[in-house]
């Protein structure tokens, strides 16, 4: 790392209290983590409302999701290029006057727009965030920043669902988005208080503007998030406009691949991912997103789906995920300093891998508290692999790259999660079919009273399978973080210089 690029007082955001400055990170990013799972639950109340049938009220959640992508990996050129505090600030204001219209929304188009605009300016705020958090700490201290990053980006989509459902029977489905608002207020102050641009992009030279890049990705990311969220209820490539988008997709996103290598100013960055630690880190962001997402949707299905529990039973089954999460985050910041992160993310692995095998022996006569301990495992897993990989990722990239390489994380996790949920929910409905297709062959007419019986066994061996494959998914992660290098000092400052800068803008 050179010089221009070590985390000191500079980075520290000039004398002020790093912590400080992370609480007011925290805030946006659990407000948009939150919404990306909040609304699933709510969606039949929304229908009823709004007058929309199910299937229409689907585009409430691909809106967001869509523009969530688009945004992602262009929010280091737009900090850059607007000013990073302005551009955060705007973006605040954005979701949560977008969260207002969705509260007070009078119609499904309404309701639709306002959620585009969530999902482009909440995907604008992780990544600023993040980026923001990153840089006000020295490197020694950034395991402990990345955990309370964590409590929000990790475990606000896991208590999501039943935050919402809370919400939505005790009070209505529009204070969902109505909470939003003053958190954003809040946020919005602390912001202007404690943020300030670093000397990078107060002093850089202003990039121009690539539009056929920016207009190349949003098309393929688009195209390739719609493709991810609408498939398997289209029958994937047996329909017409699903290969339309596929075609669509590989040829944008191919177009946008060639042209950003040979771009002047390109809008993403790409070079990031010769890095060796952020190349390996964001291809376990995609294994760790598809895990984490996977498991997210399956449960609910099982639960609720299968065994017939309520929202609200399925909800107190699922949080303890959240707490295991919270509890590891907190360890894990600690741990960082002391051990090398690699083990803790093999042991965040193993234990997912783990969690996901005690899921599989579940059967149709296992009691709704049988799912708590693995649920608290893979919890904990969660926070374990999360800061490491997260503070590893960035740790040898210098602070002005730090901003694309965050957008670009973040985009592989959230891509990672669309990807996970559209491969099990796929492998759930086709291993249903060949389960009971196998089963209905063993049948005797004598016994054919039980068909209802054997469809709801082989539902059950598919979730079963699919288990097994998020079990195999994790291990698969461990060599993934074992190629990351372990970060030394920085050669640009002596050591405990960092930490002696670091002191002393605390006490300051």
């Amino acid at each position: 790392m050179t010089a221009a690029a070590a985390p000191g007082p500079e980075s520290a955001q000039a004398g002020r209290n790093p912590w400080l400055i992370a609480g007011a990170m925290i805030l946006p990013t659990f407000m948009v983590a939150l919404d990306t799972s909040v609304a699933n639950v709510a969606l039949p109340r929304m229908a009823a409302s709004l007058s929309a049938t199910a299937h229409e009220t689907t585009a409430v959640l691909t809106g967001y999701l869509v523009a969530n992508a688009i945004v992602l990996p262009a929010t280091g050129w737009l900090a850059q290029y607007f000013g990073r505090k302005r551009f955060l600030m705007v973006n605040i204001v954005l979701f949560t006057v977008a969260s207002m219209v969705c509260g007070a929304a009078w119609s499904l188009p309404v309701m639709v727009i306002a959620r585009v605009l969530q999902g482009a300016s909440g995907g604008a705020l992780l990544p600023v965030a993040q980026a923001v958090v990153l840089e006000s700490f020295p490197a020694g201290m950034r395991g402990e920043a990345m955990a309370a990053y964590g409590l929000g980006v990790i475990v606000a989509p896991i208590i999501g669902p039943t935050v919402g459902g809370w919400i939505t029977d005790s009070y209505s489905w529009r204070w969902l988005f109505y909470i939003n608002v003053p958190v954003g207020m809040v946020a919005m102050v602390l912001t202007q208080m404690l943020v300030e641009d670093p000397a990078y992009i107060r002093h850089g030279a202003r990039r121009g503007i690539d539009y056929f890049g920016f207009v190349a990705m949003a098309i393929g990311m688009g195209s390739l998030q719609i493709l991810l969220d609408s498939g398997q209820r289209h029958e994937w490539f047996a329909t017409a406009w699903i290969r339309w988008a596929a075609m669509v997709s590989v040829l944008a996103l191919g177009t946008f691949l060639l042209w950003e290598r040979r771009a002047r100013q390109p809008v993403v960055e790409l070079a990031v991912l010769r890095d060796r630690n952020f190349g390996f880190g964001f291809t376990m962001a995609g294994v760790y997103g598809f895990i984490l997402y996977a498991s997210l949707v399956m449960l609910p299905l099982f639960l609720q789906g299968l065994m017939g529990h309520s929202a609200l039973h399925t909800g107190l089954a699922i949080t303890p995920r959240g707490l295991g999460a919270l509890v590891s985050m907190v360890l894990a910041g600690r741990l960082i300093r002391r051990l090398d992160g690699r083990i803790l993310i093999v042991l965040g692995f193993l234990m997912l891998g783990g969690g996901s095998l005690l899921l599989a022996q579940l059967t149709l006569a296992s009691a709704i508290s049988a799912v708590v301990a693995p649920n608290l495992i893979m919890g904990a897993a969660m926070g374990f692999i999360f800061v490491p990989m997260t503070t590893m990722a960035v740790a040898s990239l210098p602070l002005d790259k730090i901003g694309t390489a965050t957008g670009l994380y973040n985009l592989m996790r959230n891509m990672g999660g669309s990807v996970g949920i559209a491969v099990i929910t796929t492998l759930l409905s086709r291993g249903t079919g060949q389960h009971q297709a196998a089963l209905v062959s063993q049948l005797s007419p004598h016994t054919m009273g039980e068909y209802h019986h054997l469809v709801r066994q082989a539902s059950m061996l598919s979730f079963v399978d699919s288990y097994y494959v998020l079990a195999a998914l994790a291990m698969a992660g461990i060599p993934l973080g074992l190629m990351l290098r372990r970060p030394g000092r920085t050669a640009s400052a002596p050591p405990g210089e960092q930490e002696k800068a670091m002191a002393a803008s605390i006490a300051d």
